[in-house]
């Protein structure tokens, strides 16, 4: 352990505490400060000024990342009968409906994404004390209760990310692997700003991006200049 500490402290050598950096060079830093020996998740952290416990400010939805996350989700579709087939084609990992419920409620927990049939919903609604905390439960809000399950197989396999406020105004979205190209997870940070940009709420007053934050799993996390995003 003392190593690992000892190379984390050399990374936080590298980065001012004091200044928020322009994207491109944030990113550089969180590259050159993962440290270590697996592919790190390059995670992007926003603070926005919204009060989450009003309805009108809640911050809900997903977008598909230009270069994708660098992981393929195991996605697991509720569907019957043409939609079942449809998804299977589609490339879904998992195509069914009571047969996976009763598997769910069983402790399995091999996939990443769910997508609900409409129809199916009344069932895997039964299922939301055990989907709800895992933040698995399907939502329209973010294209998984769809009657479109191609469409939703295939952006979800293409690198589609959901966001959701928490309690504390705060957003956390995956935006690639350390090992990509810098230009390609500069593309995929800014899909996220411009996001939640078009997002803000009509109610939210005062100052809207309060903070960004970039960081590798196990790196230190690098400012971003939230001021130079929004204009």
């Amino acid at each position: 352990m003392a190593n690992k500490s000892k190379k984390y402290q050399d990374a936080v050598k590298l980065i001012d505490r004091d200044l928020a950096y322009q994207v491109e060079e944030a990113l550089e830093l969180v590259k050159k400060t993962a440290t270590a020996k697996f592919d790190e998740t390059v995670e992007v952290a926003v603070r926005l000024g919204v009060d989450p416990k009003k309805a009108d400010q809640q911050i809900r939805g997903a977008v598909v990342l230009p270069n994708g996350t660098g992981k393929t989700q195991t996605v697991l579709v509720f569907a019957k009968g043409d939609k079942a087939k449809e998804a299977e084609a589609a490339g879904a990992d998992f195509v069914g409906d009571e047969d996976y419920i009763n598997k769910i409620n069983q402790g399995w927990f091999d996939f990443d994404v769910i997508v609900a049939t409409p129809d199916m919903m009344a069932q895997v609604g039964k299922l939301g004390r055990v989907l709800g905390p895992k933040g698995l439960m399907p939502n329209p809000k973010t294209g998984t209760v769809t009657f479109d399950v191609e469409k939703a197989v295939n952006e979800i396999k293409a690198g589609k990310v959901e966001y959701r406020v928490d309690k504390a105004g705060n957003i956390h979205v995956p935006i690639g692997k350390v090992s990509f190209e810098s230009e390609k997870l500069v593309e995929n940070f800014k899909t996220i700003i411009d996001t939640l940009m078009k997002a803000k709420p009509a109610a939210a007053k005062g100052t809207y991006v309060k903070n960004v934050t970039v960081a590798s799993t196990m790196g230190p996390g690098v400012r971003v200049n939230a001021s130079a995003l929004t204009k």
